[in-house]
């Protein structure tokens, strides 16, 4: 028995990422020797105990239309929404795999993204969706970056249980089902400072790019700014900016840039 269970070992070759602290691990699987089984193959490598440990998993993928492929898996195994941060690290990858230069033009799980790298390679400017209607529950508001997102203000953002309180938001009657990231937000006056707990992670994060571009475009509505805006971002893993165009109803142009770094590479067996 045990000498079957070896024959079926999948040898792969990683890269881990990180984005202000968003780590992912990065497979180049443009041959498709790297085969998705099932949850636990994610589940196992991603684990900070006994796999490699990250938030999440991608594939880097052809596609004939596009650059690359993405695609993303959480922490948990499932195959995950738009991550904002593992956007910007494929990207690095694909230039460190000389894939792309400094622009690239990829296929994500929420659409097209365009991209624009730095010539060092380290700092990536990302567009996201264009969005079109940021809904309210309550005081806070809720819109779809590539993924779900829930923004509140708060003062003293630095002394709140982030797990607890974003805990009970994403497992109430409204989001249990789906889930939603929340978000939490203190307005800096030169920048702001959010914290979030991600679904799939289930747990709070040192960044998450939708989440930074969720609240940015949100307290731009909150403030009645309009035109070009650009967002500085303090996450507890480094600082993000936003920038985007905002005529009162859409936002447009929106990017995510900041920092991606490979931090290491190796080979594991699943």
């Amino acid at each position: 028995m045990l000498n079957d269970k070896h024959q079926h070992l999948m040898k792969i070759h990683f890269f881990k990422y990180q984005g202000a602290g968003n780590d992912f691990i990065l497979i180049d699987n443009r041959d498709q020797s790297f085969k998705y089984t099932g949850n636990n193959t994610v589940l196992q490598l991603c684990n900070r105990r006994f796999g490699i440990g990250a938030d999440g998993l991608m594939l880097l993928q052809n596609h004939e239309d596009y650059d690359f492929e993405m695609l993303y898996f959480n922490a948990d195994g499932n195959l995950g929404s738009m991550c904002g941060n593992g956007g910007r690290c494929i990207v690095a990858f694909a230039k460190h795999l000389g894939i792309i230069d400094t622009e690239t033009n990829f296929l994500a799980v929420d659409g097209p993204h365009y991209a624009k790298i730095s010539e060092k390679g380290d700092w990536v400017d990302l567009q996201m969706i264009d969005i079109d209607h940021i809904g309210n529950d309550g005081t806070a508001y809720v819109l779809n970056t590539g993924s779900p997102h829930y923004v509140q203000q708060v003062s003293r953002l630095e002394a709140l249980d982030v797990y607890k309180e974003g805990k009970a938001i994403r497992n109430n009657s409204t989001y249990k089902a789906e889930g939603i990231n929340v978000n939490f937000v203190e307005d800096q006056g030169d920048h702001l400072f959010v914290r979030t707990f991600e679904r799939g992670v289930e747990d709070e994060t040192y960044a998450c790019g939708t989440g930074v571009t969720a609240v940015a475009l949100s307290m731009a509505q909150h403030k009645h700014q309009q035109g070009h805006i650009k967002t500085p971002v303090k996450v507890l893993g480094g600082d993000l900016r936003i920038e985007f165009d905002y005529d009162g109803t859409q936002f447009r142009n929106v990017f995510l840039c900041g920092p991606a770094a490979q931090v290491f590479q190796g080979d594991t067996e699943v």
